[in-house]
Order: C-alpha cells, then sequence, then structure tokens
C-alpha cells in the first residue's frame, strides 16, 4: 500500500503533463492570492475593519469572495456572481424544458451553451453586486470622499475583477487539477487559517485546556463524518442480459450502479448560501438609507439574518431543499433507466423502462433525505456549538469545513484518476 503512494506520488512529479498541470494550478490561485491584496482606490481600511467586526454578513460573503472582501480588493466579489448566475440558469432548467435538454440531453455542445449563458448572466448581476456592495460600505464610512465619477470606476473594477475570477476558474478546469471556481473559494478559506490561529493564541487561555481538547477531538470527529457521508454509496446490482452474435456470447455479467448518498456534494451548502445572502445584501442597503420606515425594515431583517435562530433555521430549510432539487438537475432515473434498457442491461427483481426509473427515483429520495439531513445540521452545527460553548471561536462545521473537504476529496480523486491514466 505504501509502496504504490510512493510510487503515485513520484509519478505526479515525474510526468511533464500531470506536474504541468499542478503547477498550473499552484500557480493561478497564487496569482488569485496576490491580486486579492490589491485594495480598491479610496478604502479606509481601518474603518472597513471595524464593520467586518460587527457584522457576520460580510464574513459569510468573504468566504465566496476567496477573502478578497475582507480588504476590499479589486476581486471583493469573488466567484459569487457567477454562482447566482450558475443557480439562475439551474432553476430555469426546472421551468424551461428547451434549457433542460440543452443541459442534460445535448451533449458537450450543449453543456458549453448553458456554460456560455451563464457567464454572459455574471456580468450584468456582478455589475449589481458591486453597485450595492460598494455604496452600503459607503454609507458606512469605508470609501469615503468619492466623486461619483471615482465611485463608477470602482464599480467597474470590481466588475471586471468577479469576470477575471470566473475566466481564471475556468482556465483552472481546462488547463490544471480540479474545479477552478471551488479550488479559488477553497483557496480564499484556506488563507485565513494562519490569522485564526494567531486570534486563538492571542485569546489562549490555559484553564480552558480541557475545553479546547474536547473541541479538537470534536474537529476530528466531525471531519471523519464529513468524509465518510461524502464518500459513502449505495450499490444498486445491475445484470447484463447474454447476446450471441456469431459464434460469440457476450454479456451475462453482474456488476453494480454506485449511487452516491450526496449526488450534489457541496453545491446545496453554496446555493443555500448564496440565496441568504442576497436578502442580508438588500436589507443591509435599506439599513443605510436616509427614510425612517425602509432604515427600520432593512434594520430588523438584517438583525434577524445576522446569525440568529432564524437565520439557522432557514439555511437549514434551505440546504435540505438545495440536496433535492440538485439531486434532481444531475441524476434523472427516467434517463437512466433508458441507457440500462439501450445497453441490454437490468436490475434483478425489477421490470425494465417505468418499474426499473421508479425503484431508482425511490432509491435516490431515501438516500437524499439522509444525505440532505446531515448537510444541513453540518452547515449550522457552528451556531448551535457557539451556543454551547459560548465562544465564538469554538465553532467546528459550516460552509468553510464542507467546502474544505468536498474539495480536497475531489482533488484527490482527479490526481489519482490523472495519474491511474498515465500509468495504463
Amino acid at each position: 500500500m505504501i509502496t504504490q503512494f510512493v510510487q503515485k506520488l513520484r509519478l505526479v512529479f515525474v510526468d511533464p503533463a500531470l506536474r504541468f498541470r499542478i503547477f498550473f494550478t499552484l500557480g493561478a490561485l497564487a496569482f488569485f492570492r496576490l491580486i486579492a491584496s490589491i485594495p480598491l482606490p479610496g478604502v479606509d481600511l481601518e474603518r472597513l475593519k471595524a464593520v467586518f467586526a460587527s457584522s457576520q454578513f460580510f464574513g459569510l460573503l468573504d468566504i465566496f469572495s476567496g477573502g478578497g472582501l475582507q480588504n476590499l480588493s479589486i476581486v471583493l466579489l469573488g466567484v459569487s456572481p457567477y454562482i447566482t448566475a450558475s443557480i439562475i440558469m439551474q432553476l430555469l432548467t426546472m421551468m424551461s424544458p428547451r434549457l433542460k435538454a440543452l443541459y442534460q440531453e445535448e451533449g458537450a455542445s450543449g453543456r458549453r451553451r448553458f456554460i456560455q449563458y451563464s457567464r454572459m448572466l455574471t456580468l450584468p448581476l456582478a455589475a449589481l453586486q458591486a453597485f450595492g456592495f460598494l455604496v452600503i460600505l459607503q454609507r458606512q464610512g469605508v470609501l469615503d470622499g468619492l466623486t461619483p465619477f471615482q465611485f463608477a470606476v470602482n464599480v467597474v473594477i470590481a466588475t471586471a475583477g468577479s469576470v477575471f475570477l470566473m475566466w481564471l476558474g475556468e482556465l483552472i478546469t481546462e488547463f490544471g487539477i480540479g474545479n477552478g471556481v471551488s479550488l479559488i473559494i477553497f483557496a480564499g478559506i484556506v488563507a485565513r487559517i494562519p490569522t485564526d490561529l494567531w486570534r486563538f493564541y492571542q485569546t489562549f487561555d490555559p484553564s480552558q485546556i480541557p475545553l479546547y481538547a474536547a473541541f479538537l477531538a470534536a474537529v476530528f470527529l466531525i471531519i471523519y463524518a464529513v468524509v465518510f457521508i461524502t464518500e459513502a454509496e449505495r450499490p444498486v446490482p445491475v445484470t447484463y442480459a447474454k447476446r450471441v452474435r456469431g459464434s460469440k456470447v457476450f454479456g451475462g455479467v453482474s456488476t453494480y450502479l454506485p449511487v452516491r448518498l450526496t449526488q450534489a456534494g457541496v453545491m446545496p451548502i453554496i446555493f443555500a448560501l448564496s440565496l441568504l445572502l442576497f436578502p442580508q445584501l438588500i436589507a443591509n442597503y435599506l439599513a443605510t438609507t436616509s427614510n425612517a420606515t425602509l432604515q427600520m425594515i432593512g434594520q430588523t431583517v438584517a438583525d434577524y439574518l445576522s446569525g440568529g435562530w432564524v437565520y439557522a433555521i432557514a439555511y437549514f430549510i434551505l440546504v435540505f431543499f438545495f440536496t433535492f432539487f440538485y439531486t434532481a438537475v444531475v441524476f434523472d432515473p427516467q434517463a437512466m433507466s433508458q441507457n440500462l434498457q439501450k445497453n441490454g442491461a437490468f436490475i434483478p427483481g425489477v421490470r425494465p423502462g417505468h418499474s426499473t426509473a421508479e425503484y431508482l427515483a425511490r432509491i435516490i429520495t431515501r438516500l437524499t433525505l439522509i444525505g440532505g439531513l446531515f448537510l444541513a445540521f453540518i452547515a449550522v452545527l457552528p451556531l448551535i456549538m457557539q451556543t454551547l460553548t459560548q465562544n465564538p471561536g469554538l465553532a467546528v462545521g459550516g460552509t468553510a469545513l464542507l467546502i474544505v473537504v468536498s474539495v480536497v476529496l475531489d482533488l484527490f480523486k482527479k490526481i489519482d484518476a490523472q495519474v491511474s491514466m498515465r500509468e495504463y
């Protein structure tokens, strides 16, 4: 086992094509972190730190920006507009048969056109989000003394930065290893670890060592549970009928169809958080207006969605809903049944056609129920732990953990696939 691992590790660095992919990915992420440290013109960094310290909304949004919002960099929006555009396009596939056919039935060319529509939608969404955030921050004194022209330039820069990150993410996907957009979010989360460790060191209390030990044990247990559930699958037995062609007999073998417990992966978390951030953006915008009524409404909504139990319940429900929604998009029992029937395969004890589709739908519904409840629980786990420990620093789980674990597992699988392909 160890020898096999050493051989694969050696092949990663010996093979020039694989080495290029890995170093391209690392170089692109390093360049992203470099430009994420360049602030927009006219930013009051001290005031920005104070705003971040008093608002959980901006902290959550910073996850999607890959750490670019924390210092109001030129890529402050991150890949959030592209993710929002993807959500809108995925929702439209449920309402438009033409888009659904384009996404699921027209092969690679159809998917390319579908992605192109998402790119086109990203531009106006990025401009709208940039305008909204900069207006909020300007009214809170972070951007002070800007002329209308300078403000418009900042909106253009922020929009261009978001489109650039979308392009960079697609370059990583094509020429590097793994999903580029997920890796950009992953890089922003990992980049915050040294700061969090330094903050923990400054507030370290020796009397709390038993609590720290229990927290560390909980971290390993939760990570193990996330990996276990993410990798869990239900094997559905499949048998291929015997076919005689000339003097040769084909088929007659039994195999299985692996149905994952969490078909949607980390996408429900990303979708739910993106949807929750939108009303928070509007509420924060209204809270900074001069109209007293709108200001009161905006402040009330912002308070409810700023990490309390209302936010936790809404987050739980949205993650659970999007788990079913995204699974319905990526796994079509009817299409799977037709593919099995075309290839002369059947599930033992189940009639081909409609009965097979119903059987697969029943299995995927039960699995998605368990996977959705688990994802939703992990998403709100930090709020539960904060309530139990009364210490915001001792909260594990949530969006960041799920994204990091999912991206690392996917990255290892992609590297292993590339290595195996070159071994053959």
